[in-house]
């Protein structure tokens, strides 16, 4: 008996040194997704949240998805561009509803919310400031969960889409301005400089992705650039960026002032870290501007940088006052609506599919990969301090959350 039991650990021992198979995690397969695209129904809002190609894409890997008629029109996508990559065009807007991931560009209405299926997925900015303050009660009820593609971040601390809609809203504001700056209700002068004409001077306020590449623009059609920020180091990193020493300033009122008094195009592009952006330019400052000048103001989503600023819309983006011209339209990706769809879709299609092939959103969170950074809402729960202590309601750490599960 003995002799039996040494034989069985000689052949046990000789078993453990045999190459060995190795067992690997086996996600479980994941039914194909059903997406759908409504149509935007916002006034200021010319985007939708995927082109044909991104469609083709996701159909190709074997997700269907809903496209809502007209849900492309404004940013020159047919329905026939959709059904060709293989998209449903849907005409009853509660069906699109229906999907199991809802994809927009803005945050949803309360109607919107009201079609939604319970405990679906929804794909859209988040736009605090601007959104119904009973939004989040209304998705939490249905048990959504919500991911603010305004809010994903990638591993290098950046935020992809935000910055890609800033790159876009800072190259518009500028021939926004020269535009304007050449109108009749201007001084029909050039914005930038030729030989032996002063160059025109513009004044950026905020020296982040927008202003970055507003004084690109600018300085590319030879303009003078100021620009200005209370973060001394950012001033020193866009220096780094635009590879040129341009003039740079932190927000001293009296320096303001006196670039201001001189400038032909002024931009808000400082957002700030509040809900609000931080109102940096006065009214008197405004009224000593030179007469027939521009104001871009960017951040008017966000309340404005210029306390003359009034929210207006791209069918009337226009008003004067103290003889300055004020352009305050929000969403200025939207006036290239196109572009900033193809921008978009760049980055939330390959997103879609990456939740995928983690083996699905869940697995994807706990992943801790670029999805977690954007939920702020997992079935019904927020699971976002900041936005919870905004509207004054109660989170749950989404770590500890998924830990319950």
């Amino acid at each position: 008996m003995e002799t039996g039991r040494k034989a069985i650990k000689a052949l046990a021992k000789e078993a453990s040194l045999l190459p060995q198979e190795e067992l690997l995690q086996v996600l479980a397969s994941q039914e194909d997704l059903t997406i759908g695209i409504p149509k935007e129904i916002s006034l200021q809002e010319k985007r939708v949240a995927l082109v044909p190609e991104a469609v083709a894409l996701l159909v190709a890997h074997g997700h269907e998805v809903l496209v809502e008629a007209g849900a492309g029109e404004n940013s020159n996508f047919t329905d026939i561009d959709y059904s060709e990559s293989g998209a449903r065009i849907i005409h009853d807007r509660k069906q699109v509803f229906e999907a199991g991931i809802i994809l927009k560009v803005e945050p949803p209405s309360l109607d919107e919310v009201a079609l939604m299926e319970r405990g679906a997925t929804l794909i859209s900015a988040l736009q605090l400031s601007v959104q119904n303050k009973d939004l989040l009660a209304k998705l939490s009820q249905k048990r959504i969960t919500a991911i603010a593609w305004d809010l994903i971040r990638n591993n290098n601390g950046l935020y992809p889409l935000v910055r890609a809609m800033g790159e876009i809203a800072g190259n518009v504001s500028i021939l926004i301005a020269g535009n304007l700056l050449s109108g009749e209700k201007s001084k029909s002068a050039m914005l930038g400089g030729i030989s032996g004409v002063r160059p025109s001077e513009i004044v950026i306020l905020g020296a982040g992705t927008v202003g970055e590449f507003a004084a690109r623009a600018a300085m590319g059609l030879g303009a003078q650039v100021k620009i200005f920020d209370n973060r001394p180091h950012r001033l020193v990193r866009i220096q780094q960026s635009l590879g040129h020493r341009v003039w740079t300033s932190t927000l001293q009122p009296s320096v303001l002032n006196e670039a201001l008094n001189t400038a032909d195009v002024a931009i808000g592009a400082f957002r700030g870290d509040g809900s609000r952006s931080p109102m940096i330019v006065s009214e008197p400052m405004v009224s000593s501007m030179k007469e027939g000048s521009v104001i871009i103001d960017v951040c008017i989503d966000r309340g404005g940088c210029f306390e003359t600023s009034r929210m207006t819309s791209h069918e009337s983006p226009t008003y004067i006052e103290h003889g300055v011209i004020h352009y305050c339209v929000p969403n200025i990706a939207s006036s290239v609506s196109g572009t900033a769809s193809q921008a978009l879709s760049n980055i939330l299609a390959p997103f879609i599919l990456g939740i995928v092939s983690d083996g699905g959103l869940e697995l994807a969170i706990r992943g801790a990969n670029i999805v977690k950074s954007g939920v702020y809402m997992y079935k019904g729960v927020i699971t976002n301090k900041d936005v919870a202590e905004e509207r004054d309601l109660p989170f749950k750490d989404l770590d500890l959350f998924l830990a319950t599960f």
